[in-house]
């Protein structure tokens, strides 16, 4: 039923609690899954194009695919594909889905409320009122 899992992560607890079950789900389903990070393209040091700066924050999103990688491989899910992009992430995120096929997302929320989610909005939120493959949201342990 489910192909291609996809799983957004920007290293946080919210995304590091649902990598667990975004690999319970791969292993369960026999998928392959996606793992996508993505550099905010709203960073200053992205907007005033810093190279040095833009460099650690790739080698931050590979350092988190690395880390996704090797729990999935730990697990023994036996098709993995990571990618660090950047932009908008709920925009990114959206466009992966399409471009890969995804049949289902498995990502972490921070579990903001009230004004907080209000003023900065949520890429958990968008993505699941967005995407036309099911989204399940993990919430972390605050």
């Amino acid at each position: 039923m489910y192909d291609d899992i996809l799983f957004p992560t920007d290293g946080s607890d919210g995304a590091n609690a649902a990598q667990e079950h975004a690999i319970e789900q791969a292993l369960a389903h026999d998928a392959t899954l996606h793992v996508l990070y993505v550099i905010e393209d709203t960073f200053p040091a992205v907007e005033a194009d810093a190279p040095d700066m833009l460099a650690e924050l790739e080698r931050e999103g590979e350092r988190s695919l690395e880390t996704a990688r090797a729990q999935a491989n730990a697990a023994d899910v036996e098709s993995i594909r990571g990618t660090v992009a950047s932009g908008s992430p709920y925009r990114q995120i959206l466009a992966y889905v399409d471009e890969h096929d995804i049949d289902m997302i498995v990502m972490g929320t921070h579990g903001r409320r009230g004004i907080d989610r209000y003023l900065l909005g949520s890429v958990a939120e968008k993505v699941v009122r967005s995407a036309d493959c099911p989204v399940v949201t993990v919430r972390s342990d605050e």
